[in-house]
């Protein structure tokens, strides 16, 4: 017998520590999957720890999505993990809170009482933006064919918008003429629209909140445009507001720019539940102004479950929990809520924006008044300057910031910017610690500039 003898000294409570455990002494399975289980505590505890690589979501100063709930969003959350959205007939009480959500937002977006609006939630924007597009195409087509006139050039024009509605044109055989960007501009003009629309324009998309510059585009205007053109050739050209972030602010900060069901010309509007809507991830809308505007080939009725019931989305199945969320937030905040917590964003936008500028090498570009909460500059002499905003960027992410740098769409790609966005949870005193490591960062890089400014993006760009 060996004098030493090698037993198994694990016993039944070798797991009850994480760190100790069999599961804990590997590298965690990448390709296929454990031949057994482990406890829920292991588990959780090394996914846990893995998810501390992440960036801190309190720290993204990049998405414009909601990073803080409070506890009654997370208890309905949690509550609804069974319920799926789709299946009304089973889950009446979420279609019907989904219903509420339609018309409140209706209401808010100022549809014409007694038009019979219509509408869904989505699982964001995007998808929200993509059945805008469609309904746009369809109806156009049917107008086209009614006059017995070809219906294979749809055209949409745009201005600078975000990649959801490159992906619905090339998804959906639409021609996106997108509008390049004159000097100085931050969104589409009214007058460049002459030269873009013709009989094969299915529509306009305007942005309430241009993801790059966080403006407003001038959606009054645009109209304004499309009734002058309509007078003198004869399309009728709709819009479609991508109000992806702005649907949620512009009602409560800025209620006198006219931008939605007030004007006829606009024909329906997405928003993003799930940012300034204050809403978890996973939650869009899309309202149109009288059903009407939606074509009954779009809709289908599905048989599901036991129960027949009409739908249009591009996916099917999803959880009903965001949709709950919203209708919470709702309830819970009011306008009046909304207002003040959208007020609050605003003025902390406004603060930083007032620092950024007394710094010396940065000229504002938006400056968080008059539209979104979000403040975005650029380098006022790169060369004096001795570094680029992306070294800027890769300074302020040694601390956790994630402050995006990218440069602007064409035709004003020479210009690089940076952009901050400010939401719900992002605090006053936060921000005054992202002035104070700003203002660091930019001291290090004159003192010890970079080898040679960067010229290609080195920091993510989120929407």
């Amino acid at each position: 017998m060996a004098l030493h003898e090698t037993k198994d000294v694990r016993g039944p409570d070798a797991d009850s520590d994480v760190f100790a455990s069999a599961l804990s002494g590997q590298v965690l399975p990448k390709y296929r999957m454990p031949e057994d289980h482990s406890s829920t505590e292991v588990v959780y505890e090394l996914l846990h720890n893995e998810l501390l690589l992440d960036g801190n979501a309190a720290q993204n100063l990049a998405t414009f999505c909601t990073t803080w709930s409070d506890d009654g969003v997370h208890r309905l959350m949690n509550e609804c993990l069974d319920k799926n959205m789709i299946d009304k007939d089973e889950y009446p009480q979420t279609a019907e809170i989904e219903s509420r959500c339609v018309h409140m937002l209706a209401d808010l977006w100022n549809a014409p009482p007694g038009a019979g609006a219509t509408g869904c939630s989505t699982t964001g924007s995007s998808e929200a933006a993509m059945l805008g597009g469609l309904a746009l195409k369809w109806r156009w087509r049917e107008r086209r064919r009614a006059q017995g006139l070809p219906t294979d050039r749809p055209n949409l024009v745009c201005g600078p918008v975000q990649i959801c509605w490159e992906k619905f044109a090339r998804y959906f055989d639409v021609e996106l003429r997108q509008v390049p960007l004159e000097p100085g501009a931050t969104g589409l003009l009214p007058h460049q629209l002459a030269m873009h629309v013709d009989e094969n324009t299915i529509g306009v998309v305007a942005i309430l909140g241009v993801t790059y510059t966080c403006d407003y585009e001038p959606v009054a205007e645009l109209a304004a445009a499309l009734d002058r053109i309509q007078a003198e050739h004869g399309w009728d050209v709709p819009i479609h507001v991508d109000a992806a972030s702005g649907g949620f602010v512009a009602p409560f900060l800025h209620p006198d720019v006219v931008w939605d069901f007030r004007l006829p010309r606009v024909a329906s509007v997405n928003t993003s539940g799930h940012k300034y809507g204050l809403a978890p991830l996973g939650v869009g809308w899309i309202v149109w102004r009288t059903a009407e505007l939606l074509p009954a080939d779009l809709v289908f009725n599905v048989d599901y479950l036991g129960g027949d019931m009409p739908t249009f989305a591009l996916n099917f199945s999803r959880p009903g929990g965001e949709i709950i969320a919203q209708y919470y937030l709702f309830l819970r905040l009011g306008r009046a809520g909304y207002r003040r917590v959208q007020q609050a964003c605003a003025e902390t936008a406004q603060y930083l924006a007032r620092e950024v500028a007394a710094m010396g090498p940065f000229t504002l570009l938006y400056d968080g008044r008059g539209a979104l909460p979000a403040v975005s500059y650029t380098l006022t002499d790169p060369k004096a300057a001795g570094f680029s905003l992306y070294d800027l960027s890769d300074r302020l992410r040694m601390r956790g910031w994630q402050v995006p740098s990218y440069p602007l769409p064409a035709d004003r790609q020479d210009t690089v910017i940076q952009r901050v966005l400010v939401r719900h949870g992002v605090t006053r005193d936060q921000i005054a610690l992202l002035v104070a490591d700003l203002r660091r960062s930019v001291e290090h890089l004159k003192a010890s500039p970079p080898p040679a400014p960067a010229t290609e993006p080195r920091s993510g760009f989120h929407h």
